[in-house]
């Protein structure tokens, strides 16, 4: 590893720590509003460290990048946004990312799903729905198996809030769909997946913006219509897909599902975030946040 990229490294981990902890110790208790993602990184649609592959054509809502990696591929059809090939809004977006994983990583879970089969543990709630709130997900072969749709209801809160923390992947079947119901206009609703490693997505539909470790791949046609693919370390591998943090059947006002809205301004830094979010207490946040931390930079030295 080179002295440039060590250093990049060493920026990135101080970068996020930095972002986590003054975030908590300078807000009041017991509840804080606060922005999962900052505007720079909620102006990308795509993102990945280490580059971004394609199979042309895919169709791009919103910014697509990555850095220190310039590598961005091509054949995309832009709906909003642009390439950003190790830009400077490219290289804050992936600090930014740090801190979002590092964020979410520290809510306690209201719920937590050994088994790793999402679509069991729905089929066991009231409604056969998965209700707003933060759940912790185990390894499985397929966190969202064949035929399966995850259905996230809001019962009617346009300020939902989900948070899945997959400890290792996230894998879905190719016949597996996750959709959205009863926000309102989903104005202040956020769907967040972090991912300990590879977030693979073979399903036709997903909602939500992932955070993922590592690589981010499909096989293909995936309509990502209210969300992002965001990743720390890794690529993100494309082929002819739709990913868009412009949403559309009524939740247009979404902001991609990430808690707040884009601005008239257009996508590429003018998105703003208002994302609500509870708090356990501010010094056990902090700490979680920091063995998350620490946990990240073991992770990245393995990886190299």
């Amino acid at each position: 590893m080179t002295v440039s990229n060590r250093f990049w490294d060493l920026t990135r981990y101080l970068a996020a720590v930095t972002s986590l902890a003054l975030s908590l110790l300078c807000l009041p208790a017991p509840s804080f509003a606060t922005a999962i993602l900052t505007a720079d990184l909620a102006s990308f649609a795509v993102l990945g460290a280490a580059g971004v592959t394609n199979v042309p054509t895919s169709t791009i809502g919103g910014n697509l990048g990555s850095a220190p990696a310039a590598a961005v591929g091509g054949g995309y059809v832009f709906t909003a946004g642009s390439l950003q090939a190790n830009t400077a809004l490219a290289a804050q977006a992936e600090l930014d990312l740090d801190a979002a994983i590092l964020s979410v990583n520290a809510f306690l879970p209201d719920f937590t799903v050994t088994n790793g089969d999402l679509i069991a543990f729905q089929s066991s709630q009231v409604g056969d729905v998965v209700s707003p709130g933060t759940y912790a997900v185990g390894a499985a072969s397929a966190n969202i198996g064949p035929g399966g749709t995850l259905v996230l209801d809001g019962g009617g809160s346009n300020t939902a809030q989900w948070y899945f923390q997959l400890s290792s992947t996230l894998i879905t079947s190719t016949t597996a769909n996750v959709i959205v119901q009863n926000v309102g206009d989903g104005a202040g609703v956020g769907v967040y997946w972090t991912v300990g490693s590879a977030a693979t997505l073979n399903g036709p539909m997903f909602v939500g913006n992932v955070l993922a470790n590592d690589l981010i791949s499909s096989d293909g046609d995936l309509t990502l219509g209210c969300g992002r693919l965001l990743s720390a370390t890794a690529q993100v591998t494309l082929i002819m897909d739709t990913i868009s943090v412009g949403c559309a059947g009524g939740y247009e006002s979404s902001g991609g599902f990430s808690g707040g809205t884009v601005g008239t301004g257009g996508i590429g830094g003018n998105v703003t975030d208002t994302a609500t979010v509870p708090e356990p207490g501010t010094l056990v946040l902090l700490g979680s946040g920091l063995v998350a931390a620490a946990g990240w930079m073991k992770r990245r030295r393995q990886i190299k």
